[in-house]
């Protein structure tokens, strides 16, 4: 078959989204069943995948402005999506892959990955523009494609239901994390750790956005009713990109600085982030929703136990492996990361657990699974 793929996502720094469209594209490149692979980067199609380069992109800048302003935004929305078809027009032996919830019109043979529904479920843990915009998008991708992708089956039976799609048309294509994220031991991390002043196995650790979704407030109300000599022993290390609305966590971040358990590194390198995951006594996410949830992945595979909820896909991505508890539970999420901290037999065990969990996730199966969607493309 011969295979377009999107891969505007592909910048740096890679998101989530991003990191997904880079390594389903590697492994896409060595797929015997794909004879033809070309990809679709802005208004140009090409036979090598983008670079990741450490620069800041004027035309990224650009776009985030015209999102922010609602007539700019309405008239990028209306017309870009066009100069993507008029290339596509060419290729109509093609298969179309969008991985990033976008499909432009009147392109046959599509198919889309929805990531999460959560500017539909959850609008009030996105800034208003970004729900206005993805809803009309997003509804227009929907009449557009032919089939679906998703990163996990919760996501796939909540596109299902949502938008009452036949489920003949809904496949799900699990993620997977880097081989980067593996155990390490304190001599392999200690250069890294040092750079933040952190010591081996002696803080938990928290990466994400920093914004509504990811619950950090929650976080902070279980850590803080720890005692005070214990956080201070075990401080909890949170890495992040300053997000929307988060001028109130940031103030929490503050005074838990200055009363010695919280440590805020802001964005973190990714180059770093395999030591920081391998150097944590465990790893905290009580995120409300998840489309997939790759940093408990990510974590386990570094044999990181793991506390998170219980909500959306996270369940199905930590199996057995983690402690869970309802998101806006505060006693039990302050009893859970107790047990993680103290607990060496349960450390043990969901190391061992997490580590055989994660060997089912690979980035292999993920184009595996996505090329049998492909398959079922007219």
């Amino acid at each position: 078959m011969k295979v377009i793929f999107g891969t505007d996502a592909i910048k740096y720094p890679l998101t989530g989204i991003g990191r997904y469209a880079f390594e389903l594209a590697k492994c896409l490149s060595n797929a015997p069943e794909i004879y033809e692979l070309l990809f679709l980067h802005g208004h140009r199609i090409t036979q090598q995948m983008p670079l990741v380069k450490e620069n800041s992109s004027s035309t990224e800048g650009l776009k985030s402005l015209i999102k922010k302003n609602r007539l700019a935004s309405e008239a990028y929305r209306l017309t870009a999506p066009w100069l993507k078809t008029n290339l596509l027009k060419k290729h109509k032996d093609a298969i179309y892959h969008g991985p990033n919830f976008y499909l432009p019109p009147m392109v046959e043979r599509c198919v889309v990955t929805f990531h999460d529904l959560s500017v539909f479920t959850l609008p009030q843990c996105h800034p208003p523009e970004r729900v206005r915009y993805m809803r009309k998008e997003l509804l227009q991708t929907i009449k557009r494609a032919e089939l679906f992708i998703t990163d996990s089956d919760f996501t796939r039976q909540e596109l299902i239901r949502y938008f009452n799609i036949p489920e003949s048309k809904v496949f799900t294509a699990k993620l997977a994390c880097s081989n980067e994220f593996r155990p390490r031991s304190k001599s392999d991390v200690d250069a890294v750790l040092k750079k933040y002043e952190l010591s081996f196995k002696t803080y938990t650790l928290f990466t994400g956005s920093i914004e509504p979704r990811k619950n950090i407030m929650t976080l902070l109300d279980a850590y803080g009713r720890l005692p005070l000599t214990l956080r201070k022993q075990i401080p909890l290390v949170i890495s992040g990109f300053k997000g929307w609305n988060s001028d109130n966590l940031h103030r929490r971040f503050e005074t838990g600085e200055r009363e010695g358990w919280l440590r805020y590194l802001g964005f973190t390198p990714s180059n770093d982030l395999p030591a920081l995951y391998a150097g944590a006594v465990s790893f905290l996410f009580p995120s409300i929703y998840e489309g997939f949830g790759l940093p408990v992945l990510e974590a386990m595979a570094s044999g990181t136990p793991v506390v998170c909820s219980n909500s959306s896909s996270l369940p199905e991505v930590a199996g057995s492996s983690a402690l869970m508890c309802d998101a806006m539970d505060v006693e039990t999420l302050t009893f859970l990361i107790m047990k993680s901290l103290t607990d060496t037999e349960w450390q043990e065990k969901a190391t061992t657990s997490g580590l055989s969990h994660v060997s089912q996730f690979s980035w292999k199966r993920c184009a595996t699974e996505t090329i049998a969607a492909y398959k079922q493309v007219k």
